[in-house]
């Protein structure tokens, strides 16, 4: 599946933004966990010498579901992410999931929680984050997975509809989640 999106950090208050969100369709709030695994034989599951993953294995915890998923990056010829290949399926126990990790030789990377106030129009998934020991973030994903449009025009309606929010954000976050808090609170990587 294609994922085209854009993640911003958010400055305005949460209580503010999620006012602002109101608006849409409201789908819940979520406790995530997102734990994300190394393997010490393969290069292309680690960070490399900038910290940036290009390719990641995660396993979630999102309220009562268990997903598995492998993302690839794509890159413009500036080294900036433009949109993730991402495969996703649901498992039916965390822990059984975790020992099948385990046995495979992947290694604990770096564990993210945080609590998803998610909202739907027409178009879009937008996604407050709440992240723990790292900020407020605002992810915005293209809904239709099989727009064969380019990535940069896609990418340009989203931040109009971001700037007509009133939000107050950042430009967007040129990493993910697990390499800001990688860059934030550096792991060393174990054999």
């Amino acid at each position: 599946m294609k994922e085209i999106e854009i993640l911003v950090e958010v400055f305005t208050p949460k209580d503010t933004v999620l006012n602002i969100l109101e608006r849409f369709e409201n789908v819940g709030i979520k406790k995530v966990t997102d734990n994300y695994f190394f393997d010490p034989l393969r290069t292309d599951l680690k960070p490399n010498d900038k910290g940036n993953l290009t390719r990641c294995f995660r396993l979630r915890k999102k309220g009562e579901k268990q997903l598995l998923a492998y993302k690839i990056d794509h890159f413009d010829e500036k080294g900036i992410w433009t949109y993730s290949d991402e495969h996703e399926v649901e498992v039916s126990s965390f822990e059984e999931a975790l020992k099948i990790v385990e046995h495979l030789g992947l290694k604990p990377l770096i564990t993210i929680e945080n609590e998803k106030h998610t909202f739907i129009t027409d178009k879009y998934e937008i996604v407050l984050e709440d992240v723990k020991n790292l900020g407020l973030f605002m992810e915005v994903e293209n809904l239709d997975t099989d727009d064969e449009r380019p990535v940069d025009v896609i990418k340009k309606e989203i931040w109009d509809f971001i700037n007509n929010l009133g939000i107050k954000t950042s430009e967007e976050c040129i990493y993910g989640k697990p390499e800001l808090m990688l860059k934030k609170h550096p792991v060393v990587l174990l054999n």
